[in-house]
C-alpha cells in the first residue's frame, strides 16, 4: 500500500508523537499488518478484513469491553495494564475505528520486549500456552455482558450442519460421490456433536466470554517465556469457554501438519494433552461449573470434528472458503484432520482420566 497514504491513516489516531517509521508485520493472511513507529513508542496499525468481519463497529465495541474488564483485574492485582492486555488506541475523534473509503483501520499499543512462538515444541510451552488462555478465561469468569456475533455460527454445529445439508444438495462441481467415504465419517458423529452442542443452547453449558483463535502464536511471552498478554482478539465472542480449549489441543497436540498428506505423522499427543491442560486448569479449574469440568476433554474432539466438516464440505462446494495451494487441499486437510479426531477418540478415556487427576 502508498507509503503516504499509511502514515495519512496512523496520523488519524491519538498517537503519543509524531510518526517516524510504518513498516509491514507478518503475512497478512486476514488483516494487513503494520508497525508504526513514532517519536516516543511504537503501535500496531491494522486494516480489518470486513468481508471476514462485515461488522467492524460491533467487533471492535467487544474488544473494547473486554480489554477494559481486563485492565481493571489486572491493575486491581498490581500488575501491568499496558504490557498484560491489549491497549486499543482511539481516533482522533475518539473512535475506535477509522475507515477510508471500504477500509477499516484500527490502533494497538505495540508490547515492548515481547516474543511469540508458533509451535509448542516443548512441555513446558504447552504449560505456559494453557495458563495464558486459562487466565483470560478466569479473570472474564465474572464479565457477564453479552458480546456481539462477530462471526455468524462460528463453533455452533447445529449452524454448520445446516451449511452442510446445503451443500450436499447443490454439490455444485459434481465431487460429492468421489467422496463418499468421508461423508460418512460426518454423519456417522452427527448425532454425538449435536448433542453436545444442545448443552450450550440448553445452558447446561454456561454462555462465557472466547477468544475463537487460541493457537500459540496469539499468546505474547516475555524474554523468560513466561506469559505476557493474549493478543488478536478480532473473534472474542459469547459462547462456551470450551471451545478455546478444544481448538487449542486440536493446534497444539498435532504430531503432524494440518494438512498432512502422511497420515502415518499425524496422532494427538497425549503428554502435550496433559501439559496444555495441566497450565489450563490450574488458572482456569475454580471458576469452572461441574458442567464445564465433565466435558472439557469432549470439547476438543468437538472442534476437530467441526474442522474435518468445514474442510470437506468446501472442497465438496468447490474450494470457495479457505485458500488451498492444490486441487485436493481441502480433501487432504479434511482427512489429516480425521486422522486426528481418531486419535483423539482412541485416547479420550485418558483424556478424561488426566483432567479429572489434575480437577
Amino acid at each position: 500500500m502508498d507509503s503516504k497514504m499509511l502514515y495519512d491513516i496512523a496520523r488519524e489516531f491519538a498517537l503519543d508523537a509524531e510518526v517516524t517509521n510504518i513498516a509491514t508485520l507478518g503475512q497478512g493472511f486476514i488483516n494487513d499488518t503494520y508497525v508504526v513507529t513514532t517519536l516516543g513508542s511504537r503501535y500496531i496499525l491494522q486494516r480489518k478484513n470486513h468481508n471476514i468481519f462485515p461488522d467492524v463497529a460491533a467487533m471492535m465495541d467487544n474488544i473494547w469491553r473486554v480489554t477494559t474488564h481486563l485492565k481493571a483485574k489486572v491493575k486491581a492485582a498490581g500488575g501491568d495494564p499496558e504490557r498484560e492486555v491489549l491497549t486499543v488506541i482511539p481516533t482522533k475523534e475518539g473512535k475506535l475505528y477509522h475507515r477510508d473509503g471500504e477500509n477499516f483501520w484500527a490502533v494497538s499499543l505495540y508490547i515492548e520486549g515481547s516474543v511469540t512462538h508458533d509451535v509448542a515444541d516443548t512441555p513446558r510451552l504447552a504449560y505456559m500456552g494453557g495458563c495464558g488462555i486459562g487466565r483470560f478465561q478466569a479473570m472474564l469468569s465474572d464479565f457477564t455482558e453479552p458480546l456481539a456475533e462477530v462471526i455468524k455460527g462460528f463453533h455452533n454445529i447445529r449452524w454448520r450442519f445446516e451449511q452442510w445439508d446445503r451443500a450436499l444438495a447443490e454439490d455444485r462441481v459434481g465431487r460429492k460421490a468421489s467422496v463418499a467415504e468421508e461423508i460418512a465419517w460426518i454423519e456417522s458423529r452427527r448425532e454425538r456433536m449435536l448433542a453436545f452442542w444442545a448443552l450450550v443452547e440448553q445452558q447446561v453449558l454456561p454462555m462465557r466470554v472466547t477468544h475463537n483463535d487460541t493457537k500459540l502464536s496469539n499468546i505474547l511471552f516475555d524474554e523468560h517465556d513466561e506469559v505476557l498478554c493474549v493478543i488478536d482478539l478480532d473473534t472474542v465472542m459469547s459462547s462456551t469457554s470450551l471451545n478455546d480449549f478444544g481448538d487449542a489441543i486440536r493446534s497444539y497436540t498435532n504430531t503432524g501438519a494440518e494438512d498432512d498428506e502422511d497420515l502415518s505423522r499425524v496422532s494427538m499427543n497425549i503428554e502435550i494433552f496433559r501439559h496444555y491442560a495441566e497450565g489450563y486448569l490450574s488458572e482456569r479449574g475454580a471458576s469452572m461449573t461441574s458442567s464445564e469440568r465433565e466435558w472439557l476433554a469432549f470439547s476438543a474432539l468437538y472442534i476437530t470434528y467441526e474442522q474435518v466438516l468445514r474442510f470437506l464440505m468446501d472442497y465438496i462446494d468447490g474450494d470457495t472458503y479457505y485458500k488451498i495451494a492444490y486441487p485436493t487441499h481441502n480433501l487432504v486437510r479434511a482427512r489429516a484432520q480425521h486422522k486426528l479426531l481418531e486419535s483423539m477418540e482412541q485416547q479420550y478415556d485418558d483424556m478424561k482420566a488426566i483432567v479429572k487427576s489434575l480437577l
